[in-house]
């Protein structure tokens, strides 16, 4: 059975290096992990009034110490609509951009560690294989077979180092993509839920319509 200090010893540098790999993706998953569960979701009450959210003159008030993506969403719609942005749609949009970032932020580099993670360990096996080989080469064929064999499981203890460390990394990725993913729909529903009562396409504030004209009124007699 190989212990771990041996596993170092005939692995090499790459071993060395997907154990970085797997040091710095778990950093990752536990921070992003942490952070997920720090980001608070509205809370129902409000999540049932947002329809009318704007409406209310003091939604502002009312909404400035709730916590989250969604919150932030909500307070600077509210605060674009009480300036009179047209379209505070686009101010919803940004903001969610914004947050999208800020829960992405990492993913990326555990998505290289994971895929490079594979091909870091198949590196090894290559060269550990064309060390073997020359060893061979060397000894004019006459070589034992134990001791081949003990060098070809030595060259591919990379590529089962390298999956070990991938496998698991790629699963937790496709897990925080998923959570990721969920609290984009949400926010984009909190979004919706805002502008509902609002004239599609139209960010005016209540009581004041876009006045249209009458062109039946116009074009009478003509």
């Amino acid at each position: 059975m190989t212990t771990i200090s041996e596993l170092f010893q005939k692995g090499g540098p790459v071993v060395w290096i997907l154990a970085a790999y797997s040091s710095v993706g778990l950093a990752i998953v536990l921070e992003r992990y942490f952070l997920f569960l720090r980001l608070r979701r509205l809370p129902g009450q409000v999540r049932a009034r947002l329809g009318h959210l704007l409406d209310q003159a003091d939604a502002a008030e009312s909404t400035s110490r709730l916590r989250g993506p969604e919150a932030e969403i909500v307070r600077g719609m509210i605060e674009a609509d009480r300036q009179g942005v047209a379209d505070i749609r686009s101010v919803g949009e940004r903001i969610r951009t914004e947050q999208l970032g800020r829960m992405e932020f990492g993913l990326p580099t555990l998505s290289i560690l994971g895929n490079t993670a594979p091909l870091l360990g198949l590196l090894g096996t290559i060269t550990g294989m064309i060390k073997a080989f020359m060893v061979i080469e060397a000894a004019g064929g006459k070589v034992d077979a134990q001791a081949l064999a003990g060098g070809i499981w030595e060259a591919m203890i990379t590529t089962g180092v390298g999956l070990a460390v991938a496998i698991p990394l790629l699963i937790l990725l496709h897990f925080l993509e998923g959570t990721v993913e969920r609290r984009g729909r949400s926010m984009q529903q909190t979004i919706d839920l805002l502008l509902e009562r609002r004239n599609p396409g139209c960010g005016d504030r209540p009581g004041h319509p876009e006045q249209q004209p009458n062109w039946e009124r116009i074009t009478d007699g003509i």
